[in-house]
């Protein structure tokens, strides 16, 4: 639980082998300065992201922008939730009824209320679309934005994946706020009984010291504690300063500039980004949900997923630019329809089960950032890795789809949007009268890509050095979507 980290390597990694230099570590770590736990990855990102700025713009010129891209782990059914077809056959258009919403002529599923009351925030792709319909490959598309590399048989990752949006942004992104500009929470997906994480979420190709910066566990726990961006128990605010100002003092006594490698100078410039950080976040709080009123925590709902909206909510305020959330509930261990993947009684769940929390958690949170003027500054993505199959019980990948379920379908879906310009109370695209094609307006996982780098600041053209073909590569090959220009 909490922050994954590699312990003691922001200085040891990159210190000279010499003898002054390992007498200075070893100092150093009995003065209890190695005791940090902070992710040396976000401080090579933050020193790359200082220097970088999309199309030659000033980093302080531009105002702070978000975004949070919510994953919906298994696959949302967009027949039964966003794009009802009541007209269409029973075995196609299911057993629940569309509702009226704030929006005149918007209608969605009656077991999304809250988010029918926030319509008029939210925009409704429903013209997603892919070609993957297996699970691993399928997420690495709509976590990287590009085409799956390889054949569709496995669903873990691999060192030659596509690098996710949310390590570009932690590559490329603007540097700001008192915590990693790339955070992704509360785990990285994962099936229960494999040992690796689901494809796509990491630097991949471009190198795992990329990987976004991971807050891990349930944050909904009474006892949850965020670890390594906080200080130990018996270490004060003031108590860590003058360890801090003692390494300085150890420092002076140490080697002198002449003597001092590029790689030192890298090693101090680490430690002071590695302490400012602890500092900022020690002082702010900005990770402790216990700061957050019971009636707000109980309105984003006590779930995994609610707790890990108002954390991110928190972080949108603290100048995170890319957060992610991973849908993440209590059934892992449902070997056929874990998590959105209703393979099996797809109505039952969605009523009971998967509905309710992600109705009041991302209604909670829509309405939250809208009225702390947040919205328009901050872009929310919320999908799965595809659809589900237009008519009901039939088989298209999975075997063990029953009757009561429906399969995966990639060739058209949707997308949930909210601010970043992209205009409330809208729908964008449209299939066909059984949901199962696109009829217009397609949007592939690279247009959403490119979407939210360009919401970001972030130069869509910008090239990144390909470990596995040796070559450059442009972040994304999409193109960003057009929203139309807000009212005067």
């Amino acid at each position: 639980m909490g922050v994954t980290f590699f312990s003691h390597r922001i200085m040891a990694r990159v210190l000279p082998t010499t003898l002054d230099a390992f007498y200075r570590r070893d100092v150093l770590r009995a003065a209890g300065m190695l005791s940090l736990g902070v992710h040396d990855v976000w401080i090579d990102g933050l020193r790359g992201a200082q220097s970088q700025t999309a199309g030659g713009a000033s980093a302080a010129a531009r105002p702070p922008r978000s975004c949070v891209f919510i994953f919906l782990f298994g696959g949302q059914s967009q027949l039964d939730l966003w794009d009802m077809k009541p007209a269409a056959p029973a075995e196609v258009r299911g057993s629940f009824d569309p509702v009226s919403t704030s929006v005149p002529g918007m209608r969605i599923c009656e077991h999304l209320p809250l988010l029918a009351q926030q319509a008029d925030k939210l925009c409704l792709v429903r013209s997603m679309t892919h070609r993957m319909p297996v699970h691993g490959p399928a997420c690495s598309e709509i976590y990287s934005g590009r085409p799956y590399f390889g054949a569709p048989v496995t669903d873990q990752a691999r060192p030659e994946d596509w690098p996710s949006i949310a390590a570009l942004v932690h590559r490329f992104g603007r540097a700001g706020g008192a915590l990693p500009h790339s955070i992704v929470l509360p785990w990285y997906t994962q099936f229960v009984g494999q040992d690796r994480r689901i494809a796509g979420q990491t630097g991949g190709r471009m190198g795992e010291k990329y990987n976004p910066f991971l807050i891990e566990g349930n944050l909904n726990d009474p006892k949850y504690r965020v670890e390594g961006l906080r200080l130990p128990n018996d270490v004060t605010t003031d108590r860590f300063q003058r360890r801090r100002a003692l390494r300085n003092r150890i420092d002076a006594i140490g080697l002198s500039l002449e003597q001092q490698t590029l790689q030192t100078r890298i090693a101090d410039s680490n430690f002071s980004a590695a302490a400012a950080l602890v500092e900022r976040t020690e002082a702010a709080g900005i990770l402790d949900l216990g700061q957050e009123s019971t009636a707000v925590r109980e309105r984003y709902g006590r779930t995994r997923f609610g707790q890990s909206l108002l954390m991110a909510r928190r972080l949108v305020e603290a100048g995170t630019s890319f957060i992610s959330v991973n849908w993440d509930d209590d059934h892992k261990d449902d070997k056929v329809s874990p998590h959105w993947d209703t393979h099996v009684d797809n109505f039952s769940k969605l009523k009971d089960r998967l509905c309710p929390p992600f109705d009041r958690g991302l209604s909670a949170f829509v309405e939250d950032l809208s009225a702390r003027g947040l919205l328009d500054s901050t872009l929310v993505v919320a999908l799965g890795e595809f659809g589900r199959t237009p008519k009901i019980g039939l088989v298209t990948q999975n075997g063990a789809t029953k009757k009561s379920g429906r399969d995966h379908w990639p060739h058209a879906f949707t997308a949930l949007m909210a601010g970043g310009g992209s205009g409330g109370g809208r729908i964008h695209g449209a299939t066909d009268a059984s949901g199962g094609y696109v009829a217009d307006d397609p949007v592939t996982p690279a247009d959403l890509s490119a979407t939210i780098l360009r919401h970001l600041g972030i130069d869509d053209r910008r090239e990144y050095h390909d470990h596995f073909l040796q070559i450059q590569q442009r972040m994304t090959n999409g193109r960003p979507m057009e929203f139309p220009a807000p009212p005067v």
